[in-house]
């Protein structure tokens, strides 16, 4: 599940760090069945965390009504350009991904 990297961008202007994501997840709901009938199981992001330079500056619990490859959009104070920036994952299954980008 968590083979494709996140596409990060994070972007410093005038002392405020926008940061967008795009992460590559189904996000099933358990709610939908397949063609056989069957309740698919559910199967979703449930605990998304972003630090910058290893200090916390988002940190969100997340549910099955959250839709298929997910785009996060955030803001902070205290980046500067050339910072890491992390953006970490886990999943109900235990799935879980992490990718860095620098600040630009």
């Amino acid at each position: 599940m968590a083979s494709r990297p996140m596409r990060i961008r994070a972007v410093e202007k005038g002392g405020v760090v926008e940061v967008k994501v795009l992460m590559s997840h189904i996000m099933e709901t358990g709610q939908r069945k397949d063609s056989s009938g069957k309740i698919v199981p559910a199967h979703f992001i449930d605990l998304v965390e972003a630090k910058c330079n290893d200090k916390t500056v988002l940190s969100a619990q997340w549910g099955p009504s959250v839709s298929r490859d997910p785009f996060l959009s955030f803001k902070f104070k205290g980046g500067k350009k050339g910072d890491k920036l992390t953006i970490a994952w886990k999943d109900n299954e235990g799935e879980s991904r992490t990718d860095t980008t620098e600040i630009r």
